[in-house]
């Protein structure tokens, strides 16, 4: 979000990132970066894994492929291997949201105005990167998101934007884009309010997953159409993907006043009654 953002509405999210945080506190002893492995009890493997290092500015979203993990932390864009190894990062504009990965490239939603005006005084973009090297590619404006870009999925070709929502409003909008990032048609989810609009989306396993604000933090799912399919009181408004074998990743980060913020990342379970159960057994 922006930082002329109220004070309240700060602390609310620092209180949401302290008590969701899976990591142990700043100046705990780490364990070795590397991802966990488990036995869950149907046999298959899961993992826990942190992004090395600590940055400026807290976790808002990743995406991954079968050999990298894709962090973007609003004003660092980092590239880690499976075990959460460093390969590439390099700085940002303030403020780069949520991210998607699509035939080699990495697109981010980007507000460099005002997030969540009701007047609509956003300035809102969808920067391209190159997923191996993380060398900028290009830019394409997406005014259309009015109160602000602030995540992206991507679905046969067709990018989805999502963003901010204003007090009042009780549902939620998604913008699609063609292949080029040329308008093509706004979408309404009646999901009633969150806060800050939707924060993180990705399309996996046949329906859309959407992580959002708020206290308790809450996750939407909706079909191709964006109908509800539910909503659930559950964190992954710090990053959401899919992965190849039917699960999810789910996105977890802390922020410390004086060290800086951290990113996790936790394999899931699609669950219907619940969302989704993590399989580290950290709550959420």
């Amino acid at each position: 979000m922006n930082h002329t953002s109220t004070l309240g509405i700060l602390l609310l999210l620092i209180v949401t990132f302290s008590a969701n945080a899976d990591e142990p506190a700043h100046g705990a002893s780490k364990p070795t970066n590397e991802a966990i492995p488990r036995q869950s009890a149907d046999g298959a493997a899961m993992f826990h894994v942190r992004c090395d290092g600590t940055y400026k500015h807290h976790l808002q979203g990743i995406c991954n492929d079968q050999t990298s993990i894709y962090w973007s932390f609003t004003t660092t864009l980092v590239k880690t291997d499976r075990d959460g190894n460093v390969l590439k990062k390099i700085p940002v504009v303030n403020h780069h949201g949520d991210l998607c990965l699509h035939d080699g490239k990495l697109f981010v939603a980007v507000n460099l105005g005002k997030f969540n005006d009701p007047q609509g005084n956003a300035d809102s973009w969808v920067y391209v990167y190159d997923a191996d090297t993380l060398e900028e590619l290009s830019r394409h404006q997406t005014q259309e998101v009015f109160h602000g870009a602030g995540g992206i999925g991507v679905r046969d070709g067709h990018f989805f934007v999502v963003g901010g929502l204003p007090n009042g409003v009780d549902e939620n909008y998604v913008y699609e884009y063609d292949g080029e990032l040329r308008f093509l048609r706004k979408h309404i989810i009646k999901s009633g309010h969150t806060l800050m609009g939707i924060q993180t989306a990705t399309f996996a396993h046949g329906r859309w997953w959407f992580g959002c604000y708020g206290n308790p933090p809450t996750l939407l799912v909706t079909d191709t159409d964006f109908t509800m399919q539910g909503r659930y009181p559950i964190n992954c408004s710090l990053g959401i993907a899919g992965l190849t074998d039917g699960r999810l990743l789910v996105g977890s980060g802390r922020c410390d006043q004086d060290r800086g913020c951290n990113g996790s990342a936790t394999t899931a379970v699609p669950d219907e009654k619940a969302g989704f159960r993590l399989q580290s057994g950290a709550a959420r």
